[in-house]
């Protein structure tokens, strides 16, 4: 009978089991971004070299500070970070990383540097290395033009703001009494009040007024100002040692006029403001290249191999070994109960405080083909015990033993049960892919809202990424009835 039956090398697929379920649980939640300091903290006095490759993170969705135009990272911080860098001599490698996931991508190692209009503050002085301020500017309370009671931050008491949770600005909102709804970046708070979601948002002048020229949202204003100045820095981990010669760099920008020159291209130059054709059209290559490259590969890879852990599973699952059984419902109840955002993010930013750290592909392959292990263990385990018990005798009665039995009579009309549900699996896969996006891959939905951040086109770039998505998907559920009709032999009638 079924629930008798037992693994081959029963022995060594348990204990790959227990290592992934030990380390799955093992793994510490991942820390806020503004919490606590970096274990290896020293102080600011050490001196180190900047690496010969420097990695900057960086949000990609702030103009004009730092933006994707024609598929190419740009934007006023991006340029000054680059002159610096040739001044000093060493290469740049910029890390598109969500706003809120900056200071954990910095803490985990995954970035040396930030560069994304950093205010400066106490609370991030005391937890960071902060360069020497690189420009000033103050912060602005932005509202629809038929709101008339809001003049000033002591007027957003109860009111709903939009802000990015690890922010200067959200902070401020918050300490003003505001309700603050957590967003990403600026262009998702200025689409949250044009669309009366929100009464109110705070951010920098210089972003706001930018992002009002180019997404030409008229039914917004500006009706005030922060009370203080703000000035934006470069931000690397406590003791990274290399601040000083930034600091130096900085100086001497300053002094040559370099960093003004730079100032006034973003700033003071009326920026040029796309059709939504063109906005489309400079797109569609660079969307396409990030589903080639990033999206199938990951779909492809994480569901082979989460095939494999799957089918392990589901053997494991129905052993008769108490063990091998208990720790194979463990592993599915862990990733059944719990977010795969969450474990993308547990595998990405919290392993390297154990020491563990994967490359962004590699980390997200690992988080998908565990999630797809634990979900489709069930499916095959029910699509196996689905085989009436006769088909076990009748391959007995010819001589066959277990694996033979297994893999030329079982697994065969298995398949075909399987192959509806697990198809729904590989096409929610596709689609899961676009959470890789929180931890550095850059695939068809990264893309789309770099796009959309600039030019304000949401619609329009969110429908076109849609419609990669569901292409591929038509394809695929064109193969999977291709493939249930092939694997409708090996039913037994």
């Amino acid at each position: 009978m079924l629930h008798n039956l037992r693994l081959p090398a029963g022995r060594w697929l348990g204990a790959l089991i227990v290592l992934l379920f030990g380390a799955m649980v093992a793994l510490p939640a991942a820390g806020a971004a503004t919490s606590g300091g970096h274990p290896q903290s020293v102080g600011r006095a050490s001196t180190a070299s900047v690496p010969k490759v420097l990695r900057v993170g960086t949000e990609g969705t702030y103009p004009p500070f730092d933006f994707n135009q024609d598929g190419k990272l740009t934007g006023f911080d991006v340029e000054v970070v680059q002159q610096i860098a040739q001044r000093l001599g060493v290469k740049v490698q910029f890390v598109q990383v969500p706003f809120d996931s900056l200071f954990a991508a910095l803490r985990a190692g995954r970035i040396d540097m930030i560069a994304d209009q950093i205010t400066i503050n106490t609370e991030r002085q005391s937890l960071y290395d902060l360069s020497s301020p690189y420009v000033d500017t103050t912060g602005v309370i932005v509202t629809r033009k038929s709101e008339n009671d809001i003049h000033s931050l002591a007027d957003i008491k109860g009111r709903k703001a939009a802000e990015s949770s690890t922010s200067n600005w959200g902070d401020i909102a918050r300490k003003a009494g505001a309700s603050i709804q957590t967003v990403e970046g600026l262009d998702q708070s200025l689409k949250l009040l044009q669309e009366k979601r929100i009464d109110v948002l705070v951010n920098d002048q210089l972003a706001v007024k930018y992002a009002l020229r180019v997404t030409g949202a008229n039914d917004l204003k500006i009706v005030g100002t922060t009370s203080d100045a703000s000035q934006s820095a470069f931000a690397a981990r406590k003791g990274s040692g290399f601040m000083t010669q930034i600091d130096s760099q900085i100086a001497a920008m300053k002094a040559d006029g370099s960093l003004k020159k730079t100032y006034d291209k973003y700033f003071t130059v009326a920026p040029k403001v796309p059709s939504t054709w063109d906005t489309i059209r400079t797109n569609l290559v660079p969307m396409l290249k990030s589903l080639v490259t990033g999206t199938l590969p990951l779909t492809a890879i994480s569901f082979v191999v989460g095939l494999v852990i799957a089918l392990g599973v589901a053997m494991a699952r129905m052993s008769n070994r108490l063990v091998l059984s208990g720790v194979a419902r463990a592993y599915i109840g862990l990733i059944r109960g719990t977010p795969l955002l969450v474990q993308l993010f547990i595998i990405f930013f919290g392993l390297p405080e154990l020491g563990v750290k994967f490359n962004p592909f590699p980390a997200a392959v690992i988080a998908f083909s565990l999630n797809v292990g634990g979900y489709a263990a069930e499916t095959i385990r029910a699509a196996i015990q689905s085989i009436p018990r006769g088909q076990w005798e009748a391959a007995s009665t010819v001589g066959m033993d277990y694996r033979t039995s297994l893999r030329r009579v079982i697994i065969p009309q298995a398949a075909r049960t399987a192959v509806p549900p697990l198809s729904n699996e590989l096409i929610s896969l596709v689609k899961d892919t676009s959470l890789a996006s929180t931890i550095l891959v850059t695939e068809v939905f990264r893309r789309a809202q770099t796009a959309a951040a600039t030019s304000g086109k949401y619609l329009e770039l969110y429908s076109t990424a849609a419609v990669y998505y569901l292409v591929v998907c038509l394809i695929l559920a064109f193969i999977q009835d291709r493939l249930e009709g092939r694997l409708g032999r090996f039913v037994a009638r």
